[in-house]
């Protein structure tokens, strides 16, 4: 009995090795394959067009000089010889639309403080008045007078004081 017992046991085992090995082995589970998610590129950005640079040009400013006038002792009319000056002056202003002009009226050292502070004022203003009658406008020019106080020639004399009686324009 114990004989056929291993015999039997043997041909279990046998079966119990080889039945496994044949049996059908089942697929594994096909996995679901995702489609791979595009990738997104930005498109390249578009060829710039060379640009040209904007020509630089050279502006050329011409500064304004204004000439001045110059008066009779104790007179504030202005002289004939001087309108021409003053006609260029004035073109010169009307040709600037940016600019803002200061006639300064000025005296000899004859005559009190009070009186040249009055008659520079009176140099200043006929001066303005020629300008807005040749057409500059009044709100571009303003009137300062400085009287007696700044010579524009030192001395006492006759051709330090002509050069003293003055109406002087500053350009703003």
């Amino acid at each position: 009995m114990a004989r056929i017992s291993y015999t039997g046991l043997i041909v279990i085992l046998v079966f119990a090795l080889v039945l496994p090995a044949c049996s059908k082995k089942e697929a594994p589970p096909i996995e679901e394959v995702k489609p791979a998610e595009e990738e997104i590129v930005p498109p390249p950005p578009p060829l710039e067009e060379e640009k040209e640079e904007p020509e630089i040009k050279e502006v050329k400013v011409e500064p304004v000089v204004l000439v001045d006038v110059f008066f009779d002792f104790d007179s504030f009319e202005i002289k004939d010889n001087y309108r021409s000056i003053l006609t260029g002056n004035a073109e010169q202003i009307l040709d600037k639309e940016d600019i803002k002009v200061v006639i300064e009226g000025h005296c000899d050292e004859r005559g009190t403080a009070e009186y040249n502070l009055s008659l520079g004022e009176k140099r200043a203003k006929a001066v303005k008045d020629f300008y807005t009658a040749y057409g500059v406008a009044a709100d571009k020019i303003s009137i300062i007078s400085y009287g007696e106080e700044k010579p524009f020639a030192k001395g006492h004399n006759e051709k330090a004081w002509a050069k003293n009686r003055r109406a002087h324009m500053v350009v703003k």
